[in-house]
């Protein structure tokens, strides 16, 4: 069986909804890895359905399952490439740091691996975004340099002229500028004005503040088309 297609089945297995791989020649920040491994678990459909007043301590504590899960599957991905004779780094969680703010100099992010591989694009939320799950979805990825068969990038929006999430956007953090991979994050959207409002919106909903929010997500017509799916 090829690689890839090992891979890939051993990934799904181990709780991955999706799959891909890029090439990221260019956009490596460790030279000897020239590919990506991505990939991403879906939110459950019934706590997005209740984000509408977001956010919700159930989706706060998906979202640090998600994370843990992803780690696991991360260093999963890790070994098994290691032990099939390639080079390969895990970019989990714990060892990527924070969402907000800059990214590390050593790390490449989760949604550009993804745009390269083909299994989506930005969001005017810059959210990674699917047809399938909207950006109902958390990512990570592994740095490589096993012979992987890559997918087509997909390099600009297919926003279109949807402001869902703008509108959704109390903090004012979304342009609606439609995105391409020639933007940086902050062409389009301020994560500054983002972690302001998730804070203060987290704490009247959560009763204390952290950097969380969601309406962008709940607010999404690719997420919603999601989790109104029986």
């Amino acid at each position: 069986m090829a690689l890839s297609l090992k891979l890939k089945k051993y990934l799904l297995k181990n709780g991955a909804t999706e799959v891909g791989y890029a090439d990221i020649t260019n956009f490596t920040p460790q030279p000897e890895l020239k590919k990506g491994v991505v990939f991403y678990i879906t939110y459950p459909k019934e706590i997005i359905r209740n984000m509408e007043n977001a956010p919700t301590q159930e989706y706060v504590n998906e979202l640090v399952s998600l994370n843990t899960r992803l780690d696991a599957l991360g260093m999963k991905c890790e070994e098994f490439l290691i032990d099939n004779g390639y080079n390969a780094y895990a970019q989990t969680k714990k060892r990527l740091g924070t969402d907000f703010g800059e990214f590390n100099s050593f790390e490449l992010p989760h949604k550009t691996i993804a745009t390269r591989a083909g299994l989506g694009w930005i969001g005017k939320s810059a959210l990674f975004t699917t047809k399938d799950y909207g950006s109902a979805l958390r990512l990570s990825s592994v740095l490589t340099n096993a012979p992987l068969e890559v997918g087509k990038p997909i390099l600009k929006s297919r926003c279109g002229k949807c402001m869902e999430c703008r509108d959704a956007c109390l903090g004012g953090a979304i342009s609606g500028r439609e995105w391409n991979y020639t933007l940086k994050r902050n062409d389009f959207y301020d994560d500054k004005k983002c972690e302001k409002y998730a804070l203060m919106v987290s704490e009247e909903n959560l009763g204390k503040p952290d950097t969380v929010c969601g309406k962008c997500i709940f607010a999404c017509p690719h997420t919603q088309k999601y989790i109104k799916k029986l």
